[in-house]
C-alpha cells in the first residue's frame, strides 16, 4: 500500500492503517521525543501524545510537503508544550549574554557521553541547545516556538554552551589522568 492510501485510511480513522502509520514512523519520532525530553519515560510520553494529535489532525494534512515533516513538526511542538506554560524560562537582558563555543577536536569524546550531557542539561537550556544547534532554528523562531524573547534564547543557549564546556572539560581531564 502506498503512503498516500495510508493516509487516506488513517482519514477515515481505519486503525490498521494508523497502526502501520505508527510503526512507520514510530522510531524516528521517538528520537525527536527523546531528544527534547528530560528522559526515556517523558519521551515515550510525548511520542504518544504525538500520535493522539496526528491521528486527531490527520485531516489537516494536505499532502504539500513530507507527511514525515508534518509529524516531526508536531512531535517535536508536543515535546515544547510541555515546558512552554511550566516557566522553565528565565527573563535574561541581552546585554548580560556572553557567546561559548564549544569545540570537540578528539577522539576522546564518544556520542553517548555527548547525548547523556546535553539530555542533563537544564530543560530551558536543553531546549534550546536542540532546537538551536541540532534543528538548525533561528533564535527568533525558538522564541516564538518557546513563548520567550530572543534575549532569553541567546542567554539560554550560551549557558548550555558553558554547561557542556565545562562538563567536556572535566571529561577530558579526567580521561587524561587515567592515561597517565
Amino acid at each position: 500500500m502506498s503512503l498516500d492510501q495510508l493516509i487516506k485510511r488513517c482519514k477515515k480513522n481505519d486503525a490498521q492503517a494508523q497502526s502501520q502509520l505508527y510503526k512507520l514512523y514510530a522510531n524516528k519520532l521517538f528520537s525527536i521525543c527523546l531528544k527534547y525530553s528530560r528522559n526515556y519515560a517523558e519521551a515515550e510520553d510525548n511520542l504518544q501524545d504525538a500520535y493522539i494529535t496526528i491521528f486527531k489532525k490527520i485531516d489537516q494534512f494536505k499532502n504539500q510537503g513530507s507527511v514525515e515533516g508534518w509529524m516531526k513538526r508536531i512531535a517535536i511542538n508536543t515535546a515544547l508544550q510541555r515546558y512552554r506554560t511550566a516557566g522553565v524560562f528565565d527573563i535574561i537582558n541581552e546585554d548580560q549574554i556572553e557567546d561559548v563555543t564549544v569545540e570537540i577536536d578528539d577522539d576522546t569524546i564518544n556520542l553517548d557521553f555527548l547525548l547523556n550531557i546535553i539530555q542533563e542539561l537544564p530543560d530551558r537550556y536543553r531546549l534550546v541547545f536542540n532546537l538551536y544547534a541540532l534543528d538548525d532554528h533561528s533564535h527568533k523562531e525558538i522564541a516564538s516556538l518557546l513563548d520567550i524573547s530572543t534575549g532569553t534564547s541567546k542567554s539560554n543557549l550560551a549557558r548550555a554552551r558553558m554547561i557542556l564546556k565545562n562538563k567536556i572539560e572535566h571529561y577530558k581531564a579526567t580521561v587524561n589522568s587515567q592515561s597517565l
